[in-house]
């Protein structure tokens, strides 16, 4: 028996859309997506749902896993209809929840057939129709893809998806195949909802996969927007799979049955890293891997920190953020051990597997150190109301924020984790370090994808296990009350203290390049974005917020020069004293003005220094363990 798809190919009777299960007797759901015109942002979807007769809602997804707020693109969907028996059924949105579909399913009807399309569109201003490809390349999110019945558990809801892309690309994901694939047409193996929204598909024109090792086995999948773009030095490749061996010695075990990195190269789609139990989903410059400057920046440890995902958020949970499905709000107050702990050991990971050298490592804890200093909303605001609020943090403007503060949990709580970990190696004369927690909380027995959610009592549980100490009273200090000073008592403790050069070290200048800004935050006091000079976020205190200049101004001349980065840093490397403040001619909204900044000394990046009189466990810390 053959039927027609919603694009008008036949499907014999091998790619039936709608089957019974082979988990139990309830039939599956079926997913069936043509991506070929994803470069121009579009996908078209046809959903089989199995259904009873009456009244139902169907619901997209909203609060995403690893995204931590009600961001599901509910915006990018149109084209919907519902059809069952081959009857159009009338349908209506939800007067509160945007994301909640009513219809009436007809009396004898057993399955209902969604279509609809999803589009995505460079210069989205939010995070409601966000750029997934381009012209060689696209990211298939199936939180994008589906609806679900309300009530369903997204465990207990059987899918089998089936992908195509445009001819001739390549792809790459975490998702199992049923019986591999037909031209350009993937069938995947059924599998829950929940591993269907936690395997994501990259593809491109321009495309590679690469083995990590590992065993289980892990690999990696590229994808470009130019050839030329994936020539990943072999180097480079070795430390990735460093990076593997020093995760399996550091858990002990793992939580996948294979691991995916997925890796999009691309330069018109946003920086960001998404994690998932078996894969990742890791955005980044085009040219990250070929740029030695953009190799030497902060984001050779994205990949680290998403890795580290696997077991700590996917496999260890908050139990907050252990929904079940996607209506149900999170609650992320325990973000600063599902992120927080994730960013210490990403930087960790980072420097054990190599992609960090020592040098740049000791500059990423710099920067941070320097980040803590800087974000002026900790004497107002505790860290926790960060966490709690994380949903609020990652769509707010960056203006102002280090005085509003926004996700704080990532690097703050990275601070504190290397505050305890040293904690522990000194009242243990080194014989114990964070290792053992990791071991004791995300490790032993490896086991195939699963959730184990936790409390803080967890957490604190393990951390007495490893080392006797009033660890409850050490958390509740530094997380959930207001702490005006930035927590550097973890680098103190590790033997190395905060400065500041005058030159920026050989990861702040590829952290300037892969952000395309200009950090002067230590010393005017302000950040300054490549295109349009224009001034981001302004730093409470520092010459440029004593001098009232407002984030969002652009930066015209300097000393009566046209601004260029050269005439900046020409000018603060011949230091500033206070009888010749400089001259900022600046355009804000419509308005010139002058503006006298006060300064004196040259150019401020921070640096750690080593201070003798202790142990330098720091260095311990991120020495390689395989």
């Amino acid at each position: 028996m053959k039927r027609v798809n919603f694009w008008g190919a036949a499907i014999g009777a091998g790619w039936t859309l709608f089957s019974l299960s082979a988990h139990g007797a309830a039939p599956a759901a079926a997913v069936d997506v043509d991506a070929r015109d994803a470069p121009r942002g579009i996908e078209r979807v046809h959903l089989t749902l199995p259904v009873k007769p009456g009244k139902l809602t169907l619901l997209y997804p909203e609060w995403l896993p690893g995204e931590h707020s009600p961001d599901g693109p509910v915006g990018g969907l149109s084209a919907l209809k519902f059809t069952s028996s081959g009857h159009a059924l009338d349908w209506q949105r939800d007067a509160d929840n945007m994301y909640a579909f009513h219809l009436s399913v007809p009396s004898g009807a057993a399955s209902l057939e969604v279509s609809f399309e999803v589009t995505a569109v460079m210069g989205a201003v939010d995070l409601n129709t966000p750029r997934t490809s381009t012209d060689n390349l696209a990211i298939v999110l199936w939180n994008q893809l589906v609806m679900y019945p309300a009530g369903t558990k997204s465990d207990d809801l059987r899918i089998a998806a089936r992908l195509r892309l445009p001819a001739g690309w390549g792809s790459g994901t975490a998702l199992p195949k049923a019986g591999g694939s037909s031209g350009d047409t993937t069938q995947f193996a059924e599998v829950s909802l929940t591993t269907l929204i936690d395997s994501p598909v990259l593809t491109g024109r321009y495309f590679r996969t690469l083995e990590l090792g590992g065993t289980p086995a892990v690999y990696m999948h590229l994808a470009a927007d130019s050839q030329a773009a994936l020539a990943m030095p072999p180097e480079t490749l070795e430390h990735y799979r460093k990076l593997v061996k020093e995760a399996t010695a550091l858990f002990g075990a793992t939580h996948y049955g294979e691991y995916h990195f997925l890796w999009t190269l691309s330069d018109l789609i946003g920086v960001e890293g998404i994690e998932h139990h078996q894969s990742s989903d890791n955005r980044s410059a085009e040219r990250s891997l070929i740029d030695e400057d953009l190799r030497n920046s902060s984001n050779n440890s994205l990949l680290s920190h998403e890795y580290v995902h696997s077991w700590n958020g996917k496999y260890r949970r908050p139990a907050g953020l252990a929904t079940g499905n996607y209506d149900a709000p999170m609650r992320g107050e325990l973000l600063w051990v599902y992120e927080g702990l994730t960013e210490y050991l990403g930087y960790v990971l980072s420097a054990r597997s190599g992609l960090a050298s020592p040098d740049n490592a000791r500059t990423e804890w710099a920067d941070v150190a320097g980040w803590a200093q800087s974000h002026k909303g900790r004497e107002w605001r505790p860290l926790v109301d960060t966490a709690i609020a994380a949903q609020i943090g990652y769509t707010q403007a960056t203006e102002w924020v280090s005085r509003t503060r926004g996700t704080d949990f990532y690097d703050e709580s990275a601070l504190l984790w290397l505050e305890a970990d040293t904690l522990i190696r000194s009242r243990t004369s080194g014989a114990k370090s964070l290792d053992d927690f990791c071991k004791l909380f995300y490790g032993a027995p490896s086991t195939a994808p699963k959730v184990v959610p936790y409390g803080f009592d967890d957490v604190i549980k393990a951390l007495n296990t490893v080392l006797p100490y009033d660890w409850r009273g050490f958390w509740t200090e530094r997380v959930y009350r207001v702490q005006p000073k930035a927590p550097l008592a973890g680098l103190e403790n590790g033997g190395w203290r905060l400065t500041f050069a005058d030159q920026p070290a050989p990861a702040q200048r590829g952290d300037a390049a892969f952000y395309k800004s200009t950090d002067l935050k230590y010393s005017l006091g302000f950040t300054l974005k490549d295109e349009g000079a224009v001034i981001t976020d302004i730093v409470p205190g520092t010459p440029a917020d004593v001098a009232g200049i407002t984030p969002g101004s652009n930066l015209i001349a300097i000393n009566g020069r046209k601004y260029s980065k050269d005439v900046l840093s020409d000018d603060l490397a011949a230091g500033r004293d206070e009888s010749h403040p400089l001259q900022l001619l600046l355009l804000k909204d419509d308005d010139y003005s002058t503006v006298p900044v006060h300064y004196v000394g040259k150019a401020r990046y921070p640096a750690l220094e080593r201070d003798s009189s202790k142990p330098d466990l720091l260095s311990a810390i991120m020495a390689p363990k395989t």
